[in-house]
């Protein structure tokens, strides 16, 4: 789980539970608690996951009896946890609690083989779920999938291979289901109502038609997933669409 959702499972997490729900840390008993992006994490919950890793057992909510627990704690952060501790937003001694055996992965990018690898299994994940099997990617798109440098890692190519398995049709991976991103593109602007286009007006009015009709058409007309699509909210894909005579 994410470390800044500890915040709201404060007390089931490390004290156990109310209505006799079991915490995080009872369930982790003897097993492992991975906790991403922990430098995410209020200083309240930092000084609590400190306690329960020195101590090695809480108190429960409304109890009185102290529960002992062990647990593994492995922890990943895109941040340094030095640099945090030096600007006063990470605790220095629950550093060099969780920072007991430090891995330092590459960038998706650095990590040859990884990319193709990662990108089957999510083929494979989300055909699982029901989704479009693909059997084969073009040379092009793997082309492009490997000259990517993937600033947001592996997130980033999961989203990618998701966008691919809800836009795209047939077995085969092509270059018009890579995202805009992946095409070289800038993402789509859309333009404040009154904000005067830089192309003439009727360009761009056509343009941005043929956009909403091909988002709709790929997602089936399920104006929530064309609005995510085209990077935009619903109010703004339904004005849009009013605007163009197309609700």
């Amino acid at each position: 789980m994410l470390a800044s959702e500890l915040f709201g499972h404060v007390r089931g997490a490390f004290t156990g539970a109310i209505r006799d729900r079991p915490g995080l840390f009872r369930q982790a008993h003897r097993g492992s608690i991975f906790l991403d992006e922990i430098a995410e994490m209020p200083l309240e919950i930092q000084a609590r996951l400190l306690r329960v890793l020195q101590e090695r057992n809480f108190v429960p909510v409304g109890g009185t009896q102290t529960v002992e627990v062990d647990v593994r704690l492995i922890s990943a952060t895109h941040r340094s946890l030095r640099e945090e501790s030096r600007q006063h937003r990470f605790r220095e001694d629950l550093m060099y609690r969780v920072r007991v055996v430090p891995l330092f992965l590459p960038p998706l990018a650095e990590r040859v083989g990884d990319v193709e690898a990662l990108a089957w299994h999510f083929i494979d994940r989300f055909a699982a779920q029901g989704g479009r099997r693909i059997e084969r990617i073009d040379r092009p798109v793997m082309e492009a999938l490997l000259a990517y440098p993937w600033p947001g890692n592996v997130r980033e190519l999961r989203n990618a291979i998701e966008y691919a398995c809800a836009i795209g049709e047939g077995p085969n991976y092509e270059l018009a289901d890579l995202t805009p991103e992946l095409r070289g593109e800038p993402p789509p602007r859309v333009l404040p109502q009154g904000y005067p286009p830089v192309a003439p007006a009727g360009e761009a009015e056509a343009v941005e038609r043929a956009r909403l009709l091909e988002a709709l058409r790929r997602t089936g007309g399920r104006k929530g997933e064309a609005a995510r699509l085209l990077g935009v909210d619903r109010s703004t894909l339904w004005r849009k669409l009013r605007e163009h005579r197309l609700s």
